[in-house]
């Protein structure tokens, strides 16, 4: 009302583009730029100690702006570079792969320079390669042996679908039990498996396949069936190996003994394995070791699903696969040996933690754990416990444990 007794006229709303001012020839990129501008003709100048104040202030803006832009190009420059010679490394190392160690590898593959080589990791390329060799085939299965196994379960699956009797079942050497373990815990299985990559799911790409190596697999082995985890161990060969190849490789990687007696939920060999690695977790990890018998926090809570999923659910994938390279080379020693690798790195932290956090903490790792930094831990680890080796601490404990049995006076009678 003011302006317009002054003005003699109504007022009106200015529109957006008076707002705009007509000395402006550009847009600023940001709020800073507006520091140097004069003011709106309409208000006071500003003193020129304000003026001063605000460059200052805008200079220091422009001099932080490009220190943070210099140590942003510093840290691309050296991602590049390292992402540079990490690719020339794994170059490096595939032709070594290629060309010495893989045509000679019965004689090449236990000297110094090719277990440095595993240690670093494998090549993805050759990954399968090597893990097939190193693993082995002791039970001599063939690819037509793995065609008749899934068949057969091809076969029992149609049965079930279509409502087979239960005698018909039955003659097959397929029981109420067996089918409910095939059907609907390994369909279960199937869907939580690597669920963030998508590629097992219902409709993934690799998702048959990895139906196909669990179900040939009940048949191959009834006496073990199908237990949770191995979903996990096959979609790791899956991933580095041809199917036929990843059911061989997983057969015979399921047959070794410590796989097989958590895998058959053997309780007394399960417990001497516990046994063996308490003993190095002692010796590597005194104080940690305390703490966990001070809070009842016995190998079981933690390292049964490490152990068996091989680690493939717990880390991440890549770490994963590093840690089953040198598993490949070193045996089921390495598995406890990693156990105590990861323990060591997170031990100021577990020591401050009650039962059920440390339990939490170790049943749900962190997901973005470095491979140099995990691997750096676990090449602290000793496996040597009063002279003596993993493989002897371990006999050693059975033979006590047969011992117990045989003296036991229920086991007399």
């Amino acid at each position: 009302m003011e302006y317009e007794d002054k003005a003699g006229r109504p007022s009106k709303p200015p529109s957006p583009k008076q707002n705009v001012r007509k000395n402006l020839d550009f847009e600023p990129l940001s709020t800073t730029a507006l520091i140097l501008e004069d003011r709106p003709a309409n208000l006071p100048a500003k003193p020129a100690e304000e003026a001063q104040k605000h460059r200052q202030q805008y200079e220091e803006m422009v001099v932080q702006a490009k220190k943070r832009e210099l140590k942003e190009a510093q840290r691309r420059r050296r991602q590049l570079e390292e992402r540079c010679r990490l690719e020339e490394s794994i170059g490096n190392a595939v032709l070594t792969w290629n060309n010495e160690v893989l045509p000679n590898w019965e004689t090449m593959w236990c000297s110094r320079k090719v277990r440095d080589l595993w240690w670093q990791g494998i090549p993805p390329s050759v990954r399968g390669k090597v893990w097939s060799l190193a693993i082995g085939n002791e039970l001599n299965i063939t690819h037509e042996l793995f065609d008749i196994c899934l068949a057969r379960a091809k076969e029992r699956w149609r049965s079930f679908s279509t409502g087979g009797s239960e005698a018909e079942n039955e003659d097959a050497g397929f029981s109420a039990a067996d089918r409910e373990a095939s059907l609907e815990l390994i369909k279960l299985d199937i869907s939580r498996t690597f669920p963030n990559l998508c590629i097992f799911q219902q409709g993934g790409p690799y998702h048959d396949t990895l139906h196909s190596i669990l179900g040939a697999y009940t048949c191959y082995r009834p006496d073990v069936g199908y237990v949770q985890g191995m979903s996990f161990i096959a979609a790791v060969l899956i991933l580095n190996l041809d199917t036929a190849d990843a059911f061989i490789a997983f057969s015979n990687l399921l047959n070794k003994p410590c796989q097989m007696a958590f895998f058959r939920v053997d309780h007394g060999l399960m417990l001497t394995y516990f046994a063996a690695f308490e003993v190095f977790f002692e010796e590597n990890l005194p104080k940690l070791f305390a703490h966990f018998k001070k809070n009842n926090l016995t190998p079981d809570i933690y390292l049964i699903d490490w152990i068996f999923t091989l680690y493939s659910k717990s880390l991440p994938l890549d770490l994963a696969c590093r840690i089953w390279d040198v598993f490949c080379r070193d045996g089921e020693e390495f598995l406890f040996r990693t156990a105590l690798g990861i323990l060591k790195l997170f031990e100021d932290i577990l020591t401050k933690m009650d039962f059920i956090h440390v339990a939490q903490f170790l049943t749900r790792l962190p997901e973005d754990l470095p491979a140099e930094e995990v691997f750096a831990s676990i090449a602290t680890i000793q496996m040597q416990s009063r002279n003596k080796k993993w493989a002897q601490v371990l006999t050693a404990l059975q033979k006590d444990s047969r011992d117990v049995e045989k003296g036991s006076p229920s086991l007399r009678h």
